[in-house]
Protein backbone atom coordinates (compact mmCIF):
# COMPACT_ATOMS: atom_id res chain seq x y z
CA UNK A 1 0.00 0.00 0.00
CA UNK A 2 2.75 2.02 -0.30
CA UNK A 3 2.28 3.12 -3.80
CA UNK A 4 1.28 6.62 -3.99
CA UNK A 5 -1.56 6.21 -6.89
CA UNK A 6 -3.33 4.12 -4.73
CA UNK A 7 -3.37 6.34 -2.03
CA UNK A 8 -6.77 9.23 -1.04
CA UNK A 9 -6.99 12.05 -3.56
CA UNK A 10 -4.10 14.72 -3.23
CA UNK A 11 -4.39 17.06 -0.87
CA UNK A 12 -4.36 20.85 -1.62
CA UNK A 13 -1.82 23.09 -2.18
CA UNK A 14 -0.81 24.90 1.03
CA UNK A 15 2.10 26.68 0.53
CA UNK A 16 2.46 30.21 1.94
CA UNK A 17 3.24 31.81 -1.14
CA UNK A 18 0.35 30.45 -3.35
CA UNK A 19 -2.30 31.25 -0.74
CA UNK A 20 -0.73 34.73 0.02
CA UNK A 21 -0.97 35.70 -3.76
CA UNK A 22 -4.27 34.09 -3.91
CA UNK A 23 -5.27 36.40 -1.13
CA UNK A 24 -3.77 39.17 -2.51
CA UNK A 25 -5.04 38.80 -5.75
CA UNK A 26 -8.91 38.34 -4.50
CA UNK A 27 -8.61 34.86 -6.14
CA UNK A 28 -9.12 32.92 -2.63
CA UNK A 29 -10.87 34.23 0.86
CA UNK A 30 -9.36 32.99 4.13
CA UNK A 31 -12.92 31.76 4.72
CA UNK A 32 -12.46 29.65 2.18
CA UNK A 33 -9.63 28.01 2.74
CA UNK A 34 -10.20 27.83 6.42
CA UNK A 35 -13.71 25.76 5.58
CA UNK A 36 -11.54 23.86 3.11
CA UNK A 37 -9.32 22.65 6.13
CA UNK A 38 -12.57 21.55 8.23
CA UNK A 39 -14.14 19.60 5.59
CA UNK A 40 -10.87 17.87 5.14
CA UNK A 41 -10.29 17.16 8.67
CA UNK A 42 -13.58 15.85 8.86
CA UNK A 43 -13.44 13.67 5.79
CA UNK A 44 -10.49 11.93 7.24
CA UNK A 45 -12.34 10.97 10.37
CA UNK A 46 -10.03 9.83 13.38
CA UNK A 47 -7.03 9.59 12.02
CA UNK A 48 -4.89 10.12 14.86
CA UNK A 49 -3.37 13.62 14.15
CA UNK A 50 -5.57 15.75 16.24
CA UNK A 51 -6.17 15.86 19.86
CA UNK A 52 -8.49 18.85 20.07
CA UNK A 53 -9.90 21.09 17.41
CA UNK A 54 -10.39 25.05 17.28
CA UNK A 55 -13.94 25.07 17.46
CA UNK A 56 -14.81 25.76 13.35
CA UNK A 57 -16.98 28.33 14.02
CA UNK A 58 -14.54 30.21 15.93
CA UNK A 59 -11.78 30.11 13.04
CA UNK A 60 -14.27 31.23 10.94
CA UNK A 61 -14.68 34.15 12.77
CA UNK A 62 -10.85 34.49 12.77
CA UNK A 63 -11.11 34.47 9.45
CA UNK A 64 -13.46 36.89 8.83
CA UNK A 65 -11.92 38.79 10.41
CA UNK A 66 -9.09 38.52 8.56
CA UNK A 67 -10.68 38.45 5.06
CA UNK A 68 -12.43 42.03 6.43
CA UNK A 69 -8.86 43.54 6.98
CA UNK A 70 -7.68 42.31 3.64
CA UNK A 71 -10.82 43.79 2.05
CA UNK A 72 -9.77 47.07 4.28
CA UNK A 73 -5.88 46.94 3.63
CA UNK A 74 -6.89 46.53 -0.29
CA UNK A 75 -8.96 49.77 -0.60
CA UNK A 76 -6.06 51.20 1.55
CA UNK A 77 -7.57 51.57 4.80
CA UNK A 78 -6.34 49.40 7.18
CA UNK A 79 -5.42 50.10 10.77
CA UNK A 80 -3.02 49.72 12.93
CA UNK A 81 -3.15 45.65 12.94
CA UNK A 82 -0.85 45.34 10.47
CA UNK A 83 -2.39 45.72 7.01
CA UNK A 84 -1.57 48.74 4.94
CA UNK A 85 0.06 49.95 2.30
CA UNK A 86 3.65 49.17 1.35
CA UNK A 87 6.31 51.32 2.81
CA UNK A 88 6.89 53.67 0.12
CA UNK A 89 3.55 53.41 -1.81
CA UNK A 90 0.16 55.16 -1.50
CA UNK A 91 -2.68 53.92 0.36
CA UNK A 92 -4.18 51.75 -2.23
CA UNK A 93 -1.55 51.29 -4.76
CA UNK A 94 -0.20 47.64 -2.85
CA UNK A 95 -1.97 46.28 0.40
CA UNK A 96 0.53 44.95 2.52
CA UNK A 97 -0.29 41.54 4.68
CA UNK A 98 1.72 40.48 8.10
CA UNK A 99 3.96 37.54 7.27
CA UNK A 100 1.83 34.77 7.78
CA UNK A 101 -1.75 36.02 6.93
CA UNK A 102 -4.53 33.72 6.37
CA UNK A 103 -1.84 30.83 6.85
CA UNK A 104 -3.78 27.90 8.69
CA UNK A 105 -1.21 25.92 11.19
CA UNK A 106 -1.34 23.23 13.99
CA UNK A 107 0.28 23.57 17.36
CA UNK A 108 1.55 20.36 18.95
CA UNK A 109 -0.11 19.67 22.01
CA UNK A 110 2.67 20.19 24.84
CA UNK A 111 2.36 23.78 23.55
CA UNK A 112 0.07 26.08 25.46
CA UNK A 113 -3.00 27.77 23.19
CA UNK A 114 -5.52 30.20 25.10
CA UNK A 115 -8.96 28.12 25.18
CA UNK A 116 -7.49 24.58 24.32
CA UNK A 117 -6.41 22.10 26.88
CA UNK A 118 -2.52 21.07 26.82
CA UNK A 119 -2.52 17.74 27.40
CA UNK A 120 0.94 16.34 26.16
CA UNK A 121 -0.17 13.18 25.52
CA UNK A 122 -1.90 12.33 28.66
CA UNK A 123 -5.80 12.98 29.64
CA UNK A 124 -4.87 13.29 33.37
CA UNK A 125 -2.08 15.43 32.76
CA UNK A 126 -4.47 17.68 30.84
CA UNK A 127 -5.04 21.13 32.10
CA UNK A 128 -6.50 24.55 30.55
CA UNK A 129 -3.45 27.07 30.59
CA UNK A 130 -3.98 31.10 31.56
CA UNK A 131 -2.07 31.94 27.89
CA UNK A 132 -0.76 31.14 24.55
CA UNK A 133 2.82 30.21 24.71
CA UNK A 134 5.08 32.97 23.21
CA UNK A 135 6.20 31.40 20.00
CA UNK A 136 2.52 30.75 19.31
CA UNK A 137 1.27 34.29 19.97
CA UNK A 138 3.86 35.95 17.71
CA UNK A 139 2.18 33.25 15.23
CA UNK A 140 -1.06 34.70 15.99
CA UNK A 141 -0.65 38.13 15.88
CA UNK A 142 1.14 37.64 12.21
CA UNK A 143 -1.88 36.72 10.67
CA UNK A 144 -1.91 32.80 10.99
CA UNK A 145 -5.06 30.73 11.72
CA UNK A 146 -4.68 28.17 14.56
CA UNK A 147 -6.43 24.72 13.84
CA UNK A 148 -5.89 23.06 16.68
CA UNK A 149 -3.50 21.06 18.70
CA UNK A 150 -1.80 17.83 17.54
CA UNK A 151 -0.88 14.61 18.86
CA UNK A 152 2.82 13.63 19.95
CA UNK A 153 4.18 10.61 21.66
CA UNK A 154 3.28 11.26 25.41
CA UNK A 155 5.63 13.92 27.12
CA UNK A 156 7.10 14.24 24.13
CA UNK A 157 8.93 10.93 25.01
CA UNK A 158 9.68 9.24 21.53
CA UNK A 159 10.44 9.31 18.16
CA UNK A 160 8.14 6.51 16.65
CA UNK A 161 4.61 8.44 16.89
CA UNK A 162 3.19 5.16 18.11
CA UNK A 163 2.87 5.97 22.47
CA UNK A 164 0.00 8.13 21.94
CA UNK A 165 -3.28 7.35 24.33
CA UNK A 166 -4.84 9.15 21.61
CA UNK A 167 -3.77 7.03 18.41
CA UNK A 168 -1.40 6.40 16.42
CA UNK A 169 -0.91 8.89 12.87
CA UNK A 170 0.50 6.71 10.42
CA UNK A 171 2.90 7.39 7.32
CA UNK A 172 1.01 9.84 4.76
CA UNK A 173 2.50 7.22 2.40
CA UNK A 174 1.53 4.04 3.91
CA UNK A 175 -0.44 3.43 6.44
CA UNK A 176 1.13 0.34 8.20
CA UNK A 177 4.50 2.58 8.75
CA UNK A 178 5.13 5.11 11.80
CA UNK A 179 5.18 8.73 10.85
CA UNK A 180 7.92 9.54 13.65
CA UNK A 181 7.91 11.63 16.54
CA UNK A 182 7.47 12.51 19.21
CA UNK A 183 5.78 15.61 16.99
CA UNK A 184 3.61 13.31 14.86
CA UNK A 185 0.65 15.13 14.27
CA UNK A 186 2.41 17.81 13.06
CA UNK A 187 4.21 16.30 10.26
CA UNK A 188 1.36 13.66 9.30
CA UNK A 189 -0.96 17.57 9.33
CA UNK A 190 1.61 19.45 7.15
CA UNK A 191 2.24 16.16 4.55
CA UNK A 192 -1.46 16.12 4.34
CA UNK A 193 -2.39 19.09 3.02
CA UNK A 194 -4.49 20.11 6.31
CA UNK A 195 -2.66 23.12 7.64
CA UNK A 196 0.44 25.14 5.68
CA UNK A 197 2.87 24.81 8.73
CA UNK A 198 2.75 23.08 12.23
CA UNK A 199 4.70 24.15 15.35
CA UNK A 200 6.51 20.61 17.24
CA UNK A 201 9.18 20.02 19.25
CA UNK A 202 12.59 19.34 19.53
CA UNK A 203 14.52 17.60 21.93
CA UNK A 204 16.01 14.16 20.76
CA UNK A 205 15.01 14.85 16.84
CA UNK A 206 10.89 15.10 17.09
CA UNK A 207 10.89 18.03 14.97
CA UNK A 208 13.09 15.92 12.15
CA UNK A 209 12.59 12.07 12.36
CA UNK A 210 8.64 12.95 11.74
CA UNK A 211 9.76 15.51 8.51
CA UNK A 212 11.97 12.84 7.06
CA UNK A 213 9.32 9.95 7.47
CA UNK A 214 6.52 12.53 6.18
CA UNK A 215 8.39 14.55 3.08
CA UNK A 216 7.85 17.80 4.61
CA UNK A 217 10.90 20.46 5.64
CA UNK A 218 12.02 20.28 9.74
CA UNK A 219 13.46 23.20 11.01
CA UNK A 220 14.97 22.76 14.68
CA UNK A 221 16.37 26.56 15.65
CA UNK A 222 19.29 27.04 17.71
CA UNK A 223 18.39 26.28 21.76
CA UNK A 224 17.06 29.61 22.86
CA UNK A 225 16.22 31.19 19.49
CA UNK A 226 12.55 30.40 20.48
CA UNK A 227 10.90 30.73 23.46
CA UNK A 228 10.30 28.03 25.43
CA UNK A 229 7.97 29.49 27.65
CA UNK A 230 4.39 27.43 27.49
CA UNK A 231 5.91 24.13 26.71
CA UNK A 232 5.72 21.30 28.90
CA UNK A 233 9.41 20.52 28.92
CA UNK A 234 10.55 17.04 27.94
CA UNK A 235 14.24 18.09 28.62
CA UNK A 236 14.37 21.67 30.01
CA UNK A 237 17.82 22.35 28.84
CA UNK A 238 17.60 21.27 25.62
CA UNK A 239 14.06 21.42 24.18
CA UNK A 240 13.15 23.77 21.12
CA UNK A 241 9.92 24.72 19.80
CA UNK A 242 10.24 23.35 15.74
CA UNK A 243 9.04 24.07 12.79
CA UNK A 244 6.99 21.66 9.94
CA UNK A 245 6.57 23.27 6.54
CA UNK A 246 5.88 22.13 2.71
CA UNK A 247 8.89 23.69 1.84
CA UNK A 248 12.67 25.82 3.03
CA UNK A 249 11.52 29.35 3.06
CA UNK A 250 8.13 28.62 4.63
CA UNK A 251 9.90 27.20 7.74
CA UNK A 252 12.29 29.66 7.46
CA UNK A 253 9.28 32.62 7.27
CA UNK A 254 7.65 31.30 10.31
CA UNK A 255 10.72 30.94 12.22
CA UNK A 256 11.37 34.88 11.53
CA UNK A 257 8.04 35.21 13.79
CA UNK A 258 8.65 32.75 16.19
CA UNK A 259 12.11 33.51 17.07
CA UNK A 260 13.59 36.56 19.60
CA UNK A 261 14.66 36.63 22.86
CA UNK A 262 12.20 36.41 26.24
CA UNK A 263 13.43 37.71 29.15
CA UNK A 264 10.94 35.60 30.69
CA UNK A 265 12.38 32.59 29.38
CA UNK A 266 15.73 31.66 31.62
CA UNK A 267 16.47 29.34 28.93
CA UNK A 268 16.19 32.25 26.23
CA UNK A 269 19.44 33.60 24.36
CA UNK A 270 20.75 36.72 22.48
CA UNK A 271 22.44 35.68 18.85
CA UNK A 272 24.27 37.89 16.73
CA UNK A 273 22.74 39.68 14.86
CA UNK A 274 19.31 39.12 15.89
CA UNK A 275 16.67 42.24 16.39
CA UNK A 276 15.07 42.46 19.58
CA UNK A 277 11.43 42.03 19.52
CA UNK A 278 9.23 45.21 19.50
CA UNK A 279 8.18 47.13 22.18
CA UNK A 280 6.46 44.90 24.74
CA UNK A 281 7.56 41.51 23.45
CA UNK A 282 5.19 42.09 20.67
CA UNK A 283 6.38 40.24 17.21
CA UNK A 284 7.10 42.54 14.35
CA UNK A 285 4.07 42.01 11.31
CA UNK A 286 5.63 43.91 8.45
CA UNK A 287 7.47 42.31 4.89
CA UNK A 288 8.42 38.36 6.06
CA UNK A 289 11.97 39.46 6.73
CA UNK A 290 13.67 36.35 9.09
CA UNK A 291 14.89 37.43 12.44
CA UNK A 292 17.38 34.47 12.79
CA UNK A 293 20.79 34.60 13.93
CA UNK A 294 23.85 35.64 11.27
CA UNK A 295 26.39 33.17 11.39
CA UNK A 296 29.65 35.33 12.92
CA UNK A 297 31.90 34.74 9.76
CA UNK A 298 30.01 35.47 6.14
CA UNK A 299 28.14 32.73 4.41
CA UNK A 300 31.06 31.22 1.75
CA UNK A 301 30.39 31.46 -1.39
CA UNK A 302 31.05 27.89 -2.01
CA UNK A 303 29.66 26.21 1.47
CA UNK A 304 31.90 23.43 2.92
CA UNK A 305 29.56 20.75 3.91
CA UNK A 306 30.76 17.94 5.84
CA UNK A 307 29.85 14.54 5.39
CA UNK A 308 30.35 11.59 7.61
CA UNK A 309 33.12 8.48 7.09
CA UNK A 310 31.21 6.02 5.21
CA UNK A 311 32.32 3.42 8.38
CA UNK A 312 30.02 5.65 10.54
CA UNK A 313 27.52 5.74 8.21
CA UNK A 314 25.13 2.43 9.66
CA UNK A 315 21.37 2.36 7.94
CA UNK A 316 20.65 -0.88 9.49
CA UNK A 317 20.60 -2.86 6.24
CA UNK A 318 17.91 -0.49 4.57
CA UNK A 319 19.81 -0.35 1.50
CA UNK A 320 16.95 2.49 0.23
CA UNK A 321 17.99 4.89 3.00
CA UNK A 322 21.57 4.72 2.14
CA UNK A 323 20.81 5.11 -1.59
CA UNK A 324 18.63 8.36 -0.38
CA UNK A 325 21.59 9.51 1.60
CA UNK A 326 24.03 9.07 -1.45
CA UNK A 327 21.94 10.79 -3.85
CA UNK A 328 21.75 14.02 -1.18
CA UNK A 329 25.23 14.39 -0.86
CA UNK A 330 25.75 14.05 -4.65
CA UNK A 331 23.44 16.39 -5.34
CA UNK A 332 25.03 18.98 -2.82
CA UNK A 333 28.39 18.64 -4.31
CA UNK A 334 26.52 19.27 -7.46
CA UNK A 335 25.08 22.75 -5.97
CA UNK A 336 28.57 23.76 -5.70
CA UNK A 337 29.07 22.92 -1.89
CA UNK A 338 32.73 21.11 -0.96
CA UNK A 339 32.16 17.86 0.43
CA UNK A 340 34.46 16.84 2.95
CA UNK A 341 35.00 13.78 5.35
CA UNK A 342 34.89 14.31 8.57
CA UNK A 343 34.70 11.89 12.19
CA UNK A 344 30.85 11.43 13.57
CA UNK A 345 32.36 9.82 16.03
CA UNK A 346 32.25 12.65 19.27
CA UNK A 347 28.68 13.30 18.07
CA UNK A 348 27.43 10.04 17.87
CA UNK A 349 28.87 9.44 21.42
CA UNK A 350 27.06 12.47 22.96
CA UNK A 351 23.47 11.26 21.33
CA UNK A 352 23.87 8.39 23.84
CA UNK A 353 24.18 10.37 26.25
CA UNK A 354 20.11 11.37 26.19
CA UNK A 355 18.97 8.54 27.08
CA UNK A 356 21.77 6.47 28.64
CA UNK A 357 23.13 9.63 30.83
CA UNK A 358 22.20 11.88 33.38
CA UNK A 359 19.90 13.89 31.02
CA UNK A 360 17.22 11.28 31.96
CA UNK A 361 17.28 12.98 35.15
CA UNK A 362 16.17 15.52 33.59
CA UNK A 363 13.21 14.41 31.87
CA UNK A 364 12.09 12.75 34.82
CA UNK A 365 12.43 15.88 36.66
CA UNK A 366 9.99 17.88 34.09
CA UNK A 367 7.03 14.98 34.82
CA UNK A 368 7.97 14.23 38.62
CA UNK A 369 5.40 15.62 40.55
CA UNK A 370 2.39 13.86 38.28
CA UNK A 371 4.47 10.56 38.34
CA UNK A 372 4.33 10.35 41.98
CA UNK A 373 0.72 11.31 41.96
CA UNK A 374 0.11 8.17 39.44
CA UNK A 375 1.87 5.19 40.72
CA UNK A 376 1.77 2.90 38.13
CA UNK A 377 -2.28 0.98 38.10
CA UNK A 378 -1.29 -1.55 35.69
CA UNK A 379 -4.19 -1.54 32.04
CA UNK A 380 -5.25 2.00 33.64
CA UNK A 381 -2.45 3.86 34.60
CA UNK A 382 -2.99 7.38 32.48
CA UNK A 383 1.21 6.80 32.13
CA UNK A 384 2.14 5.06 28.78
CA UNK A 385 3.84 1.66 29.65
CA UNK A 386 6.35 2.50 27.26
CA UNK A 387 6.89 6.31 28.68
CA UNK A 388 7.14 5.11 32.48
CA UNK A 389 9.87 2.42 31.42
CA UNK A 390 11.92 5.20 30.02
CA UNK A 391 11.72 7.57 32.52
CA UNK A 392 11.35 6.03 36.00
CA UNK A 393 14.79 5.39 35.99
CA UNK A 394 15.75 8.47 36.12
CA UNK A 395 14.97 8.97 39.21
CA UNK A 396 17.72 6.81 40.64
CA UNK A 397 20.83 9.22 38.81
CA UNK A 398 23.00 10.49 41.30
CA UNK A 399 24.37 13.85 41.36
CA UNK A 400 27.76 12.32 40.84
CA UNK A 401 26.71 10.58 37.59
CA UNK A 402 24.84 14.12 36.51
CA UNK A 403 28.36 15.66 37.01
CA UNK A 404 30.41 12.66 35.64
CA UNK A 405 27.90 12.98 32.32
CA UNK A 406 28.48 16.39 32.46
CA UNK A 407 32.51 16.48 32.57
CA UNK A 408 31.78 13.66 29.25
CA UNK A 409 29.88 16.00 27.18
CA UNK A 410 31.89 18.78 27.54
CA UNK A 411 34.98 16.83 26.36
CA UNK A 412 33.03 15.92 23.58
CA UNK A 413 31.94 19.03 22.78
CA UNK A 414 35.50 20.05 22.48
CA UNK A 415 36.58 17.11 20.14
CA UNK A 416 32.93 17.78 17.66
CA UNK A 417 34.43 21.60 17.66
CA UNK A 418 37.44 21.14 16.06
CA UNK A 419 35.00 19.59 13.27
CA UNK A 420 34.19 23.30 12.21
CA UNK A 421 37.34 24.55 11.66
CA UNK A 422 37.52 22.38 8.40
CA UNK A 423 33.59 22.61 7.29
CA UNK A 424 30.83 25.05 7.67
CA UNK A 425 27.62 22.60 8.35
CA UNK A 426 27.75 18.73 8.18
CA UNK A 427 24.75 16.75 6.62
CA UNK A 428 24.04 13.03 7.98
CA UNK A 429 20.67 11.32 7.12
CA UNK A 430 17.92 12.37 9.21
CA UNK A 431 16.75 8.80 9.71
CA UNK A 432 19.08 5.35 9.30
CA UNK A 433 15.65 3.28 8.32
CA UNK A 434 12.03 3.32 9.19
CA UNK A 435 9.37 0.60 10.48
CA UNK A 436 6.09 -0.77 10.77
CA UNK A 437 4.01 -0.14 13.32
CA UNK A 438 3.41 -3.18 14.47
CA UNK A 439 6.98 -3.83 15.02
CA UNK A 440 7.58 -0.82 16.49
CA UNK A 441 4.91 -1.55 19.07
CA UNK A 442 6.65 -5.23 19.55
CA UNK A 443 10.74 -3.65 20.16
CA UNK A 444 9.34 -0.01 21.14
CA UNK A 445 12.71 1.09 22.97
CA UNK A 446 15.37 -0.70 20.78
CA UNK A 447 13.37 0.39 17.31
CA UNK A 448 12.80 3.97 18.38
CA UNK A 449 16.87 4.17 19.59
CA UNK A 450 17.40 3.67 16.23
CA UNK A 451 15.72 6.32 14.87
CA UNK A 452 17.41 8.18 16.72
CA UNK A 453 21.09 7.88 15.80
CA UNK A 454 21.52 10.86 13.76
CA UNK A 455 19.28 13.30 15.81
CA UNK A 456 20.00 12.96 19.83
CA UNK A 457 23.12 14.91 19.73
CA UNK A 458 22.02 18.19 18.14
CA UNK A 459 20.63 19.81 21.06
CA UNK A 460 23.34 18.36 23.56
CA UNK A 461 25.79 19.44 20.85
CA UNK A 462 24.17 23.49 21.03
CA UNK A 463 23.86 22.71 17.08
CA UNK A 464 20.87 24.23 14.57
CA UNK A 465 19.36 21.71 12.56
CA UNK A 466 17.13 21.25 9.06
CA UNK A 467 15.76 18.11 8.00
CA UNK A 468 15.23 18.28 4.05
CA UNK A 469 13.42 15.72 1.76
CA UNK A 470 15.50 14.09 -0.68
CA UNK A 471 13.71 10.60 -2.43
CA UNK A 472 11.83 7.76 -1.69
CA UNK A 473 12.62 4.28 -1.35
CA UNK A 474 9.83 1.13 -1.78
CA UNK A 475 8.01 3.80 -1.75
CA UNK A 476 8.58 5.74 1.24
CA UNK A 477 10.51 9.23 2.10
CA UNK A 478 14.14 9.73 3.21
CA UNK A 479 16.44 12.76 3.62
CA UNK A 480 19.11 14.53 5.22
CA UNK A 481 19.70 16.62 7.59
CA UNK A 482 22.09 19.62 7.40
CA UNK A 483 23.78 20.79 11.19
CA UNK A 484 25.73 23.85 12.01
CA UNK A 485 27.16 25.52 15.57
CA UNK A 486 24.44 27.35 17.24
CA UNK A 487 23.83 30.53 15.49
CA UNK A 488 24.23 29.08 12.46
CA UNK A 489 20.56 28.90 11.05
CA UNK A 490 20.65 31.14 8.32
CA UNK A 491 23.80 29.34 7.62
CA UNK A 492 21.98 26.26 6.83
CA UNK A 493 18.86 28.19 4.45
CA UNK A 494 20.47 28.57 1.30
CA UNK A 495 22.08 24.67 1.21
CA UNK A 496 18.87 23.48 2.28
CA UNK A 497 16.77 25.28 0.17
CA UNK A 498 18.86 24.76 -3.12
CA UNK A 499 18.88 20.83 -1.77
CA UNK A 500 15.20 20.53 -1.66
CA UNK A 501 14.71 22.33 -5.37
CA UNK A 502 17.11 19.84 -6.70
CA UNK A 503 15.71 16.89 -5.49
CA UNK A 504 12.46 17.60 -7.94
CA UNK A 505 10.16 16.38 -5.38
CA UNK A 506 6.38 17.12 -4.60
CA UNK A 507 5.43 18.41 -1.62
CA UNK A 508 4.61 16.82 0.79
CA UNK A 509 1.96 13.90 0.10
CA UNK A 510 0.73 15.61 -2.85
CA UNK A 511 1.36 16.24 -6.34
CA UNK A 512 2.24 19.48 -6.51
CA UNK A 513 5.21 20.89 -7.55
CA UNK A 514 7.45 22.84 -4.74
CA UNK A 515 7.11 26.93 -5.79
CA UNK A 516 10.23 27.60 -8.01
CA UNK A 517 10.21 31.38 -8.90
CA UNK A 518 8.15 31.76 -5.71
CA UNK A 519 10.23 30.10 -2.89
CA UNK A 520 13.49 31.39 -4.22
CA UNK A 521 12.08 35.07 -3.76
CA UNK A 522 11.05 34.53 -0.55
CA UNK A 523 14.82 32.59 0.19
CA UNK A 524 16.29 36.17 -0.80
CA UNK A 525 14.04 37.91 1.01
CA UNK A 526 14.90 35.87 4.20
CA UNK A 527 18.83 35.51 3.42
CA UNK A 528 18.79 39.33 2.53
Amino acid sequence: MSDRSTRRPTPPDLQADLLRAGYLAGRLSVREVVDGVYDRIAARGDDGVWITLVPRAEAMRRATELDVLLASARLGHAGPDGLGPEPGTTAGTGPSLPPLFGLPFAVKDNIDVAGLPTTAGCPDFSRLPAGTAPAVARLLAAGAVCVGKTNLDQFATGLSGTRSPYGIPASPFDPYMIAGGSSSGSGVAVADGLVTFAVGTDTAGSGRVPAALTNTVGLKPSRGLVSTRGVVPACRSLDCPSVFALSVPDAYRVLSVMSGYDEEDPYSRRFPGLGSPAPGGAPRTGAPRAEVPRAEVPEPVRPRIGVPRADQLDFLGDAGAAAVFGVGVGLLADGGAEVTEIDLGPFLEAGTLLYGGPWLAERYAAVEAFLQTVPDAGPADPVHPVIRAVLEPGAGITGAEVFRGLTRLRALRRSAERTWVDVDMVVVPTVPTTYRIDAMLADPIRLNANLGRYTTFANLLDLAAVAVPVGFAAGLPFGVTLLAPAGGDELLAAPAELLHRCSGLPVGAGSHSLLLPAATDVAAEILA
